[in-house]
């Protein structure tokens, strides 16, 4: 495989407003490309916004989603991802001919849709429907794969698709900054981000502490590391509806070492060039290769009753 240039981006989205959120995808993509990359990621649900969605009765949701891939903001995409050759994943909601809803992210390229996922652990509106498969797709021939959000805080998800190929997994994220049981855990006053020059010190320090990076240094890095993959991540800064963010987007390579980073208070993309030598000289590459799976299939895969509670969302 050739080295490939990947960008993740952060940027600040305006909630159901999808001309804007395109617009400014449509000014990250062109940078990205300008600077080389092969392909960009955008968080989760950035053509459409996130947690205002929350609020939404059913026609509501409707009246917001589309169709895939004959929707508007798709044929958008593949417009960006053709006049600047690059390809694009992004996040909206996708509703169905049959008025079922779901929590989407597509990849495009110049000849359209490569790929679709649908959220396998949504919680963000009670309308929305889970996804029930893994999504693997190729990418300027490397194996990929997405997982939406929550979807990575179940392990399992994360090894499935490695299993099933996938040597970089998209993490498209709306994250950090909410209350949890974990300790530390809270909101970021969204009064700091009125005039965040001034406030830029405190909320790097608010951005980095518990509430945000150093918890998702907890797990991100060791779900590269254990699975010997790249990991994508990518998160919005700035508001997103009521709720402050961070951003952080990041790239994390199979030895769980951050190789891009977003470190600004503002719309950014960073990029990375990822090699298909780490991917067998990681850690993680060995031990997938030393499993045991008939110690521990008939224990992983034993029927169970999924229960997905969200503290922050709950109040």
């Amino acid at each position: 495989m050739k080295n490939l240039k990947i960008a993740t981006a952060q940027f600040e989205n305006k909630s159901g407003d999808k001309a804007y959120n395109l617009s400014v995808i449509k000014d990250l993509s062109a940078k990205a490309a300008q600077q080389g990359a092969d392909v960009i990621a955008f968080h989760e649900c950035s053509i459409t916004g996130y947690t205002f969605a929350r609020h939404l009765d059913k026609q509501q949701m409707l009246d917001v989603a589309e169709l895939i891939p004959d929707g508007p903001s798709i044929r958008e995409l593949t417009t960006y991802a053709r006049e600047f050759d690059i390809a694009i994943l992004a996040g909206l909601f996708e509703k169905d001919a049959d008025d079922n809803l779901f929590k989407a992210y597509v990849c495009v390229d110049k000849s359209g849709l490569v790929a679709k996922h649908r959220k396998l652990h949504p919680f963000i509106n009670p309308h929305l429907t889970p996804g029930n498969s893994y999504t693997i797709f190729d990418l300027k021939g490397w194996k990929c794969g997405v997982l939406i959000c929550y979807d990575n805080n179940v392990i399992e998800n994360v090894r499935a698709t490695k299993l099933l190929g996938a040597d970089i997994i998209f993490m498209p994220h709306v994250t950090m900054c909410t209350p949890s049981t974990r300790p530390g855990a809270g909101f970021v006053d969204a009064r700091l981000w009125l005039n965040k020059e001034a406030n830029r010190e405190l909320l790097r320090s608010e951005f980095d502490g518990l509430k945000g990076r150093s918890w998702l240094m907890k797990w991100l890095p060791a779900r590269a590391y254990d699975n010997a993959i790249y990991a994508v991540f990518s998160n919005p800064i700035g508001m997103d509806d009521d709720q402050l963010k961070n951003g952080c987007s990041m790239i994390v390579d199979p030895y769980g070492d951050v190789i891009a980073e977003c470190r600004s208070l503002d719309n950014e993309i960073v990029i990375a060039e990822v090699s298909e030598d780490k991917l067998s000289l990681a850690g993680g590459y060995r031990y997938i290769k030393a499993r045991k799976p008939e110690l521990y299939a008939d224990i992983i895969g034993k029927p169970h009753e999924s229960e997905q509670k969200v503290v922050w969302l709950n109040k």
